[in-house]
């Protein structure tokens, strides 16, 4: 059995369903609209962020140094070149500049100036003074020093070489000892320890002559002899 709606109670039905509707589409507006508000309030504060992050990453501007000025360059030197008249008078010399090939141009010898040699005149050796050189402690500290350091040579002893060398030398002002030589040898290689012994020798005390200390002779025997 169907119920049949009255004119009346039909309109009113539409009547609803057009004010919900029209309800739907004024929330709908209304909630586009807080929505746009709320992104445009987000969008802004995005941008804010943004200028505050560029303005923290700004560089410091640095004052800059002003380049130094160059001192002006020195103003160059001009010499002067003052003109001296010249009163010397300079002979005329003839200069043949042409040659004939059969002349006989003289060959010239260059002669070197003699120099004459200074001569070195040396301090007279003496023989006998009258303070004579003397061993430092004497002569017996003399003859223990040599028989200290000498050496028997090895062929004097294989050939069964023995005696005396006579050595010769000069002791100087200062007491040192020069010009050493064997007077009288007798080989076996003898003679060069004897040479080799007094070159060892230290200073002497120097002879004396007058109070004053001169170059002097001295000679000195050095014995060889096996045991």
């Amino acid at each position: 059995m169907e119920i049949k709606k009255s004119p009346k109670a039909d309109l009113e039905s539409k009547k609803l369903t057009f004010a919900l509707i029209g309800l739907v589409v004024t929330l709908f507006i209304v909630w586009r609209v807080f929505e746009y508000k709320s992104y445009d309030q987000q969008t802004f504060d995005d941008l804010q962020q943004t200028v505050e992050v560029i303005e923290e990453e700004m560089v410091e501007i640095t004052k800059q140094e002003q380049p130094k000025i160059q001192p002006p360059a020195p103003k160059p030197q001009v010499t002067q070149i003052q003109i001296v008249e010249d009163d010397v008078e300079v002979e005329d010399v003839e200069i043949d500049a042409e040659v004939d090939q059969d002349e006989v141009i003289e060959e010239y010898e260059f002669t070197p100036p003699e120099i004459e040699e200074e001569e070195i005149v040396e301090a007279e050796i003496f023989k006998v003074v009258e303070e004579m050189p003397e061993f430092p402690g004497g002569a017996a500290k003399m003859m223990e020093f040599i028989q200290k350091n000498i050496k028997y040579p090895m062929m004097a002893r294989e050939s069964d070489i023995q005696g005396r060398v006579f050595v010769n030398f000069v002791v100087e002002p200062d007491g040192s000892i020069t010009n050493v030589t064997v007077m009288r040898g007798i080989g076996g290689g003898c003679d060069e320890e004897a040479l080799r012994v007094v070159q060892s020798m230290p200073n002497w005390k120097p002879g004396k002559q007058r109070g004053s200390a001169v170059r002097c002779s001295f000679t000195v025997p050095i014995i060889f002899k096996l045991q």
